[in-house]
């Protein structure tokens, strides 16, 4: 009877498929890489666990010819089990490929180095043989050239013998290394070189070092370890929010708590949002924990990223620090997972398995026993919401440390400023005024718009039609130091027009501003000032970002204008200025979240100020001031935001009071896109009834990367039912399922499904306009008719100012 296997393998939506083990080959492990045929390619995959036969072993003859595997690579596993159940999880909860899972929880060399220890960097190292040392003992070393002599000594006063490569600087020559190993003096080995990661320096405060050593705790951050020291010592999964004010100490007590973890024998996961917050973040658990710190993330080069993985695997690591992916790190013993600025989108991935770091994390905390910690000024609204139902516990530190006060919050009218300054005003009188005064007092500024490039589009005056993707339906956007316009989706690229491409009309303009406007702005107006711009853009060489972070924070730069990569979790004790070029910016997007993630930014990006000796203030530049969310992020007032976005949520039944899965379906026209998303609602609506199918409509970016799409929206009490549901319709038509991307607990979810229930929309609509009687007939709650006519107002009232940048992505 044949010996199976079950193998994952890393084709999107491809199901674990079956291979039979050779005669002579030993069965490999679950979880080892196998080498095995798949069509006419070999490909490399992960053994998984046989969903009939938990225990693996020999399986029952089947009806099919299996073909045969070609090579296991490794006799252990190669990825730990709970790491291999917890990516299985991922497959299953988010709608994936078990093998698209598995390979984001290995290291980037792992599925494309087959031999050996492949992927680890090795160097030549010369030590000096027993015959070398004989030869010095007695002597003899004298009937050597000069040159050799020397070279003999130099390795014998050193144990463990010196790299080829350093021997050549000291000028110690590959020849004479040739000859002496030819006389068997000397013997030339290979060993494996660790790849540092923070061999770079320059991304880590300076005094990070010293934090959690020389830090007094607040009261509140006393009592906050206090209970989530208790907590993690009972070696039981729980979650606690701790809901702290910027700049309150957060990391302090995530440090604090670590010692107590890693002192009872276990181990520490901490995720941040973005891979410019790792480098400190990670320095300032190396201050406690040594080299027995890792950090994960893709801004490392593959090997470093390979190498950090491997120290996690072999027990080495007592603490990783990383970036979504480090999710899947191979910790075992975990007790202690941290989530800082758990409300971040950047936790989301974007591309398929289309997980939430938070999420799994939680999950994999649950396995282990561990305790989770979610830390953040800014709750995502599921989270807080949790809380509040008593499912989370919850922790506050409701003041700065040094009870150094929140920074002012001054909002600007842009309405008023457009009027007087004309329509072109990027930055307004009073921010630029207050920031005259911040640099003659030797501080510095922080300057956010959350819009890459210089102009968000190019338009034609004489035909009044902009520049557009030929790929995406959406505007082009100008960058002019590099002399380009420029799709922020496909990457599509074009030198800058003279003409329009039209009409052939020479006369263009530019339509709203980015961050390279700003920067550009900024610099004209002080000329004296050190001003520079960190965007994706800016960042995009590898250390580039954390090296600008590095000489902000020492002082060498006066003026940073970025978008939200400066707003998250820094600390920079000379900021005393922060301005938002445009609150508003995020209020345009077709989002049922755009309030939430407004009123994020806003207040985070405002706790930048102020977090040193001197108070802060910030500057909010707006079309809109008397949105909620803006005005809540002004009083910094988490609370009362809460509650009225909340409101909305239950009303329109929106994310946390239900779930909601998305699948967008692409076609060559769009005209195929919506015949086959009708064919998939149609299957939803009649495989159950006990969630609701909203669609198809036109997605709001209806044409990306010359793929058209239309989107269907799932929403629900019961996710598992939605997810069997939408497989089981995929699987029906195998054609449609490969045309189709499935993603649970979207994030950057439209609005759209209002309007994909066109009956339910002319309702709002007519409810409106109707009598208290009238709306209570028609089965809409009157509280759901005022949220819907104050979003259309709010909407009408920015579409007014926010017509500056028509296309921003």
């Amino acid at each position: 009877m044949p010996v199976l296997v079950t193998v994952a393998v890393p084709v999107p939506a491809l199901p674990a498929l079956s291979y039979r083990v050779p005669d002579g080959m030993p069965a490999p492990p679950v979880g080892g890489r196998v080498r095995v045929p798949l069509g006419r390619r070999v490909v490399t995959g992960c053994v998984v666990p046989d969903p009939a036969e938990p225990d693996g072993g020999v399986a029952p003859a089947v009806p099919v010819e299996l073909r045969d595997l070609l090579q296991s690579l490794d006799p252990e596993p190669y990825l730990p089990p709970d790491v291999v159940d917890l990516a299985l999880w991922v497959a299953d909860y988010y709608a994936c490929g078990p093998g698209e899972s598995l390979a984001a929880a290995m290291p980037p060399l792992a599925l494309s180095a087959f031999e050996g220890g492949g992927g680890f960097r090795t160097e030549r190292v010369v030590r000096v043989t027993a015959a070398g040392r004989d030869a010095l003992l007695a002597g003899t070393a004298g009937r050597l050239g000069p040159k050799q002599r020397a070279a003999l000594h130099r390795l014998a006063a050193v144990s463990g013998g010196i790299a080829a490569a350093r021997l050549r600087k000291e000028g110690v020559s590959s020849t004479t290394v040739t000859r002496l190993r030819q006389r068997g003096l000397v013997a030339v080995d290979s060993r494996r070189v660790e790849r540092d990661p923070f061999a770079s320096g320059g991304a880590a405060e300076p005094e990070a070092r010293e934090r959690g050593a020389a830090v007094e705790a607040t009261p509140e951050q006393r009592v906050a370890l206090e209970t989530l020291a208790a907590l993690a010592a009972e070696r039981v999964f729980n979650v606690a929010l701790l809901h702290g004010v910027t700049g309150s100490g957060k990391t302090e007590v995530y440090l604090r708590l670590a010692r107590h973890v890693v002192a009872a024998g276990r181990r520490v996961l901490v995720l941040v949002p973005e891979i410019a917050l790792t480098p400190s973040v990670a320095e300032t658990f190396r201050g406690a924990f040594g080299d027995r710190v890792a950090i994960q993330h893709s801004g490392l080069s593959p090997g470093a990223r390979h190498d950090q993985w491997h120290r996690a695997r072999r027990g080495e690591i007592a603490v990783v620090v990383g970036t979504r992916s480090a999710v899947f790190a191979p910790l075992d013993a975990l007790g202690l997972v941290v989530v800082d600025e758990e409300h971040d989108t950047s936790y989301k991935q974007e591309e398929s398995p289309r997980y939430h770091a938070r999420n799994v994390a939680i999950v994999r905390a649950r396995r282990a026993g561990a305790l989770v910690v979610l830390g953040s000024a800014t709750p995502s609204l599921e989270t807080f919401h949790h809380a509040r139902n008593g499912r989370y516990r919850c922790m506050r530190l409701t003041e700065r440390v040094h009870r150094r006060p929140l920074p002012e919050v001054r909002i600007v009218d842009m309405r008023s400023e457009v009027a007087s300054g004309g329509a072109d005003v990027a930055v307004s009188r009073p921010l630029a005024e207050a920031l005259e005064s911040t640099l003659a007092r030797g501080e510095q500024a922080l300057i956010l718009l959350n819009r890459r490039g210089f102009a968000s589009a190019v338009l034609c005056r004489q035909c009044g039609r902009t520049f557009e993707c030929p790929n995406c339906s959406v505007a082009l956007t100008l960058h002019r130091r590099a002399g380009r316009v420029r799709c922020h989706y496909c990457n599509f690229s074009a030198a800058r027009p003279s003409t329009c491409v039209h009409c052939a009309g020479p006369y263009l303009d530019t339509v709203g501003f980015g961050t390279e406007r700003i920067e550009s702005d900024v610099a004209d107006r002080f000329p004296g000032a050190a001003i520079e711009r960190l965007d994706r853009d800016a960042a995009r060489r590898r250390g580039a970002g954390a090296s600008l972070l590095a000489r902000f924070r020492k002082g060498d730069i006066d003026v940073l204008v970025g978008t939200q990569m400066i707003a998250k979790g820094h600390d920079f004790p000379n900021v005393t200025l922060v301005g938002v070029v445009s609150a508003d910016v995020g209020l345009q997007v077709a989002d049922f979240r755009a309030a939430e993630r407004t009123f994020q930014l806003l207040t985070q990006v405002a706790g930048r100020a102020g977090r040193g000796d001197r108070p802060g203030t910030a500057i909010l530049q707006s079309f809109h001031p008397e949105h909620y969310s803006i005005v809540h992020a002004c009083r910094q007032a988490y609370g009362p935001f809460f509650e009225e976005e909340m409101r909305y949520r239950t009303a329109l039944r929106y994310p946390p009071v239900l779930s909601m899965v998305n699948a967008v379906v692409r076609g060559r026209t769009l005209e195929a896109a919506m015949r086959d998303a009708a064919r998939l609602a149609g299957a939803l609506r009649a495989a159950d009834e006990s969630f609701q199918v909203l669609g198809p409509a036109v997605a709001p970016i209806s044409r990306l990367r010359g793929q058209h799409r239309a989107q269907v929206f799932l929403k629900g009490t019961n996710r598992r039912a939605m997810r069997v549901a939408l497989r089981a319709a995929l699987d029906a038509g195998p054609d449609l399922g490969r045309r189709v991307t499935v993603d649970v607990d979207p994030i950057s979810s439209p609005a759209a499904p209002l309007a994909a229930q066109p009956g339910l929309t002319r309702s709002l609509r007519r409810s409106t306009a109707q009598t208290p009687s009238q709306t209570q007939a028609s089965g809409i709650g009157p509280e759901a008719v005022e949220l819907y006519r104050r979003r259309c107002e709010a909407q009408h009232e920015y579409g007014r100012g926010g017509q500056r940048d028509p296309a921003a992505p």
